[in-house]
């Protein structure tokens, strides 16, 4: 959206709009925004007053910036507590009707105080300021979330997994093949351009991809995959969950970022003078992201129940590394296969994962790649194979470190970030803190099953 104020009802065409969704059963618009724990918090209002809504927003209270994911209310320095009120204020560009759920439309919504101004803690604005910065440049981000989900029997006190059979296996395909068929034309009904489906690794794990767009486009996408997911899912008799880690010690489901930036010549990881094609600015946009990683971390997948899922030699991302092709890295450059580059190349971000906030993701590795950029920064040396099998000497000798192992590191990391502190702002950088620091103090002595059990359907 990226207005200046509550941009008002006289977009053209929302009168069809309205009267179009009226003819298709839909009775209630669904305004959703994602507070700083990554749970998506929703108002919804009659089709009739959807107007009102586009001009004056709904109400909302502040105090879901400082709200755990278990719904525990703290306080930050600017944020939180019984104080205040906002208004949420859908963009009606992003208006869908919600095929999986019969009688019902969508759309995200932005943040403004009640004197018609942006919220200052606005996580879409973040993204969208962001954004921003990157056209100031002379860049632009095409961005898109891999979606691993995992399916489960409803009803069990202990998660049973849907269907059972080997990793990406065609037993589970067949198992899983009717619910497929209805999520990926449901998902195109919705306007989403679904690129692949297939089974995972995990018990009961699916994956879906989605085409890449513009950063905040993916963002909005993210909440509409998910949402409907679970729709299909429960349709389906199943329950769905995006959280990252269902049983511990096995593996986990990620929300990995699939990253291009671009200059006026093309994609800036592609056709360059470096290594495997990069161009100086795409090297230094991805050294900055690789420097900022463990602030990063908290932000993208800094909840407490995350690290179930961080854990070495599981493809996860725990290493503050870059590769080409490199599963074990944080940082996968893929390079696409010959003759595809322009348009393939992109850079991977693994150690996210669905309790995060992806509008605060996509603004975060937008600044943190835009500080690499304007510092002229350059990548390190990239690593091959599996960082876990060299000894704590051969691998402080070649520079790999390891990410954050636990909330409260990523926390400490991200406090410790100027570039992202100063991206956030005050507000937004203190808020998402408070969340952070709150969590891992009221969960470090949580044994793992209880620390899976108390996440697993919160996502």
């Amino acid at each position: 959206m990226g207005a200046e104020r509550i941009p008002g009802d006289e977009r053209t065409g929302l009168a069809g709009d309205v009267a179009r969704l009226r003819g298709e059963g839909v009775e209630m618009v669904e305004m959703s925004f994602v507070d700083n724990a990554g749970i998506v918090r929703v108002k919804g209002v009659p089709l009739d007053r959807l107007a009102a809504a586009a001009r004056y927003g709904v109400g909302a209270s502040p105090c879901f910036e400082t709200f755990t994911f278990d719904d525990a209310m703290v306080r930050g320095r600017y944020l939180g507590g019984p104080d205040g009120d906002l208004r949420l204020v859908p963009d009606l560009d992003r208006l869908v009707r919600l095929a999986a759920l019969p009688g019902w439309a969508w759309a995200p919504a932005d943040k403004f105080g009640q004197d018609g101004q942006p919220f200052v803690a606005c996580q879409r604005a973040f993204a969208t300021r962001q954004v921003r910065a990157a056209a100031d440049a002379g860049l632009t981000a095409l961005a898109a979330f891999e979606h691993e989900w995992v399916l489960g029997a409803p009803g069990a006190a202990e998660f049973v997994p849907a269907f059972t059979g080997p990793g990406y296996g065609q037993v589970r395909l067949e198992a899983t093949a009717d619910y497929a068929l209805e999520l990926v034309a449901v998902l195109r009904e919705q306007g989403l351009d679904v690129q692949q489906f297939h089974p995972e690794y995990a018990l009961g794990q699916v994956e879906l991809s989605v085409a890449a767009k513009d950063p905040l486009g993916a963002a909005d996408d993210a909440l509409l995959v998910r949402h409907t997911v679970r729709a299909v899912s429960r349709r389906h008799g199943w329950r769905a969950s995006f959280a990252p880690c269902l049983v511990p010690g096995g593996a986990g489901s990620g929300a990995h970022l699939h990253l291009s930036v671009h200059g006026a010549d093309g994609n800036l990881l592609a056709d360059g003078p470096g290594r495997y094609g990069l161009r100086p600015p795409g090297e230094a946009f991805l050294a900055g992201v690789l420097r900022e990683l463990p602030a990063l971390q908290a932000i993208g997948g800094g909840n407490p129940a995350s690290f179930l899922r961080l854990e070495p030699s599981r493809w996860a991302g725990v290493w503050q590394v870059w590769g080409r092709e490199t599963r074990e890295a944080a940082v996968r450059l893929i390079t696409g296969t010959t003759g595809t580059e322009q348009w393939a190349a992109n850079a991977e971000v693994k150690c996210f994962d669905a309790t995060a906030n992806p509008y605060l993701i996509v603004g975060a590795v937008l600044a943190a790649g835009l500080a690499g950029v304007r510092e002229e920064l350059w990548l390190p040396a990239e690593i091959t194979g599996d960082p876990a099998a060299l000894s704590d000497d051969e691998r402080a000798a070649a520079g790999i470190n390891r990410l954050p192992t636990n909330a409260a590191e990523a926390a400490d990391a991200l406090e410790a970030s100027a570039v992202l502190a100063d991206a956030l702002g005050k507000e937004l950088h203190d808020a998402m803190l408070t969340v952070r620091r709150a969590e891992a103090e009221r969960f470090a002595d949580t044994s793992p099953e209880e620390l899976a059990a108390l996440t697993r359907w919160r996502w």
